[in-house]
């Protein structure tokens, strides 16, 4: 456990689920933006095994990330909650868990695979629950990366209204800079900055073309974001940034347009920027429609806005367990504020929840805060009888909200205790493992005289049974 956290209005909280398809470089990209904003206090690594939201020994042994983690990064005054996500499709639970509670989603394309199949699956994942989004560009620093084709299979396959923000200086190894649509000016990094510092320039000369006829595209879809606008540019006005930045944030929250970033995450390259125009671009919690709930035992819908003054809501998106801790419940507060030691209801399993070192999540940390305002993500330890997707709410109005769906198994396999010890706990530990997994479901079939577990793929299977040998000894 860290120490206690800054308390933040909802106005300054941006919720973006991270997501693409597998080894896209969101976890990376979390890591780079979370230690360049000054909130992780180390620049970690995928490959050797330590990067921020990489945090079970599954993940470390299979070098992917296999579950939703949030992490959060300061920057200007607001804080930026990430959920990075896996990109596999055996986990896409975890996946539509972090859109469900996102108010916006960044998803990253690899500058040399492009579009895959899984950033289609993610997109339609955004497109259901209708958030706006952002494109990151990534790993612009490996051989072959190509930011104009990424561009054109982007606009071709997925959205036809993607603009780029930024143009990249070089690529591959020579990916030095971007060039920043909204000032007009070259990032040049500094080479071996871990945090991805930059020097301001002028735009580059054999630039000067390419530029151009980007920053027309560019200022004509802000421009036709506003009518207003629009008649002072066809009249030859300039458009300021500060107008151009305002333009995109409405046409960026009705998703009438989505900005097209890039840079490296291993080098830090374009994060500043990036984070920058989250909190410029992206809608806080309050700027997003209400949540609808239901009065439990009334036939009655209340809209949840996400402003303090409503009725203490939150809904429950993740479970995991931790040694010497217990359960950890992951949660979006919906509506109202919630304070350390609060009793909520939760009304579909009829029980009392008292909120006990009320934190906020980063990676394996968790910050302590007296009170976390609406639309914050936080996290408690040791509820009682509470359970993802359940919902907690002010005991005097109990309220039951939508959860996740989860996506049905499609894979079964029929399983047995390696020994008799393990055979008599394998009930009890497969509940547990479900809590923390909804997407995998287990059942004993007494016509087969045998134990069915159900998922999303082998692998998806095979790292739930290694989770059962670890943290609870059951082979």
């Amino acid at each position: 456990m860290a120490a206690s956290a800054k308390e933040y209005t909802t106005e300054q909280i941006r919720n973006v689920a991270v997501v693409g398809h597998g080894g896209s470089g969101k976890t990376t990209l979390v890591d780079a933006l979370c230690f360049a904003a000054g909130t992780s206090r180390r620049k970690g690594s995928v490959e050797e095994g330590h990067a921020l939201t990489m945090t079970t020994p599954e993940e470390l042994d299979h070098g992917i990330s296999l579950q939703t983690t949030p992490a959060f990064a300061e920057y200007d005054g607001s804080k930026v909650n990430l959920l990075d996500t896996p990109g596999y499709l055996d986990f896409t639970g975890d996946a539509l868990a972090a859109v469900r509670v996102a108010d916006s989603a960044l998803i990253t394309v690899g500058a040399t695979a492009g579009v895959e199949v899984g950033t289609e699956v993610v997109w339609q994942y955004c497109e259901d629950r209708g958030i706006p989004r952002m494109f990151f560009v990534s790993m612009m620093d490996k051989d072959h990366a190509d930011f104009e084709k990424v561009f054109a299979e982007i606009k071709e396959r997925l959205a036809s209204n993607v603009v780029p923000v930024e143009m990249p200086i070089g690529s591959g190894e020579d990916f030095r800079g971007i060039i920043n649509l909204f000032s007009q000016r070259a990032h040049l990094f500094k080479a071996g900055s871990p945090t991805g510092e930059y020097e301001e320039a002028d735009i580059p000369e054999e630039l000067k073309d390419k530029f151009e006829e980007w920053e027309t595209e560019f200022i004509e879809t802000v421009a036709t974001t506003d009518e207003a606008l629009l008649e002072r540019y066809l009249e030859g006005e300039t458009i300021s940034r500060d107008e151009a930045v305002e333009a995109m944030h409405k046409g960026v929250a009705k998703g009438e347009v989505i900005p097209l970033f890039c840079g490296s995450g291993k080098l830090s390259y374009g994060t500043h920027a990036l984070l920058k125009k989250m909190v410029e671009l992206l809608p806080h919690p309050g700027e997003m429609p209400g949540e609808v709930g239901r009065r439990h035992g009334l036939d009655q819908e209340v809209t949840l806005e996400a402003e303090d003054s409503g009725p203490p809501a939150a809904l429950i998106f993740k479970t995991a367990t931790e040694p010497h801790v217990g359960e950890l419940s992951f949660f979006k507060v919906l509506s109202g504020t919630v304070e350390n030691g609060m009793e909520l209801k939760n009304a579909s399993r009829n029980a009392s929840e008292k909120l006990n070192h009320l934190s906020i999540p980063l990676g394996k940390e968790r910050l302590e805060v007296p009170r976390l305002h609406a639309g914050d993500i936080g996290v408690v330890a040791k509820l009682k009888n509470s359970h993802t997707n359940d919902t907690l709410s002010d005991p005097s109005r109990p309220l039951v909200v939508e959860g996740v769906r989860f996506p049905k198994p499609d894979i079964s396999v029929a399983i047995r205790g390696v020994s008799r010890a393990d055979d008599d706990k394998l009930g009890e530990v497969l509940s547990k493992i479900h809590e923390e997994e909804p997407t995998f479901h287990h059942e004993f079939n007494a016509e087969l005289g045998q134990t069915i577990c159900r998922g999303l793929g082998e692998l998806h299977l095979n790292v739930q049974f290694e989770r059962m040998k670890r943290k609870f000894g059951v082979s």
